[in-house]
């Protein structure tokens, strides 16, 4: 999420509200509908014809938008995201912000899902006043901040009207994390949770238990420094750890069923599709399909 990663300079200039459900989607309904003249300058097709994007306002669809949490619900066939989630409310939310973890199999580990439950609720019970044009600006300065020098513990971010190191603003967030962990404990038993908050307070205090100083160990030690060393070396190890974990012959049934299901379901779809796509382009993305 950083200047180096899935960034849009077109999107720099949007100003998206979380203060409601209304404040959401109006907008994103100001820049799915606004025309932004460089997609304007290149055109929906090329001179061979060919296309080159969807429409030409400043967002062509609803998941072009990066935000770092963004609301959703499952869509009906053709819907757009925009209308499901006015017509019918947020279903669940898209935590955006999550790094693969290469010391994992499978990307995320167990203490860090706990993390993320925990941190979750402190925000759901968290009271916030409203949000404002300044400090969604300065939300998007901290979170470049962030993803470029994080690991310093004595960087600083804007809260308000003052700075607060990073560090210094974690402990609160996570002090306050603490009785919702210890909640969360006594309605299913154990410390898991408590546990990975506690984890998650000592890679505050020490930057060198981050994930991403130990990928920087991890390279300087096995892979002379090399980021595609290290990375092609994480990948054979997963690929070895999962081949090792054999389908029970039941899910594998199950799987081979689906699949084969899958592909009579995509045939009748395409043989029942009569529209020319350039005609569903133009009604997918009219302004009418984002209201209800």
């Amino acid at each position: 999420m950083g200047r180096l990663g899935y960034q849009s300079d077109a999107q720099a200039t949007l100003s998206v509200s979380c203060n409601s459900l209304e404040s959401y989607s109006a907008s994103l309904h100001d820049a799915l509908t606004r025309p932004y003249p460089p997609y304007e300058a290149l055109g929906i097709r090329g001179p061979d014809g060919e296309y080159r994007q969807l429409a030409t306002t400043l967002l062509q669809i609803e998941n072009e938008f990066y935000g770092t949490i963004r609301p959703k619900r499952i869509i009906r066939p053709g819907e757009r995201p925009m209308h499901a989630l006015r017509e019918r409310g947020v279903e669940y939310i898209e935590v955006r912000c999550m790094d693969l973890d290469p010391f994992e199999p499978v990307g995320i580990g167990a203490g860090t899902i706990r993390f993320l439950d925990v941190f979750l609720l402190h925000c759901l019970l968290t009271d916030s006043p409203p949000d404002t044009p300044a400090e969604i600006a300065a939300l998007a300065r901290n979170q470049h901040r962030t993803a470029e020098r994080g690991r310093e513990p004595d960087l600083q971010l804007e809260r308000g009207t003052r700075s607060v190191t990073i560090a210094e603003w974690g402990a609160q967030l996570l002090d306050q994390c603490a009785p919702i962990a210890e909640a969360l404990d006594a309605a299913e038993g154990g410390n898991s949770h408590a546990s990975a908050l506690a984890s998650a307070a000592v890679a505050l205090r020490d930057p060198e238990r981050l994930p991403s100083a130990r990928v920087l160990q991890a390279m300087r030690s096995a892979h002379e420094g090399s980021h595609i060393g290290f990375v092609k070396a994480c990948s054979e190890r997963t690929k070895e750890n999962l081949m090792q974990r054999a389908l029970p012959a039941d899910v594998q049934t199950r799987l081979e069923r689906q699949a084969r299901e899958s592909a009579v379901e995509q045939q009748r779809i395409e043989a029942a599709d009569t529209v020319p796509f350039e005609e569903f382009r133009r009604q997918y993305v009219s302004p009418q399909r984002l209201v209800v």
